[in-house]
């Protein structure tokens, strides 16, 4: 059977996304599910619930971003900054990583400079420059998951900074360069 220039293209395309997405699960999984992507989150600091589909059909939804950038807020001033949908991304490749099903926990998303640099003074281990600033971090939890195995999860993704801090049971995520610390 002999293949036309453009079927032989086609079909090895197919085949080198296929690839690549079996040697990359979080890929994989992202590529399995490409009509929406929704987070079930839980903010521990104010009580609010938030479940919102923040990507749908191969775009972000601007309503939901702005609803999750009001939930990610400096939860010390009302101050509300935009968050990366990058790190969004990066939390629902954790799930799909883990299959986790249930609320996601956060404890810090958005900080203002003021907040930082008041937890900075208290010597909570803060960064002076933290990704926190930017809207380009969280620290979470997946209840329902084993931190460590969360942890794992996060530095398979190779998405960028994980922080690990099992005495505060926590994981840390950015969108910065690739590190990790804890």
């Amino acid at each position: 059977m002999s293949l036309s220039r453009r079927k032989f293209l086609a079909l090895s395309s197919t085949a080198l996304i296929s690839t690549a997405a079996l040697s990359h699960p979080a890929r994989a999984s992202i590529s399995q599910h490409p009509i929406e992507r929704q987070l079930d989150l839980l903010h521990l600091h104010t009580g609010e619930r938030l479940t919102t589909r923040y990507w749908e059909q191969g775009h972000y939804h601007a309503d939901a971003l702005s609803e999750i950038n009001h939930f990610f807020r400096d939860h010390r001033n009302n101050q509300i900054a935009g968050i990366d949908p990058a790190l969004l991304d990066s939390i629902h490749q954790l799930q799909q990583h883990l299959d986790y099903q249930g609320e996601i926990h956060i404890i810090s998303g958005y900080r203002s400079p003021e907040t930082n640099e008041k937890l900075r003074q208290q010597g909570r281990g803060v960064a002076k420059r933290s990704f926190h600033l930017q809207g380009r971090a969280i620290d979470l939890r997946l209840p329902k998951a084993d931190l460590s195995d969360v942890r794992k999860a996060a530095l398979a993704l190779h998405n960028g900074g994980v922080g690990y801090y099992p005495n505060s049971n926590f994981l840390h995520l950015d969108t910065g360069r690739k590190r990790q610390w804890g």
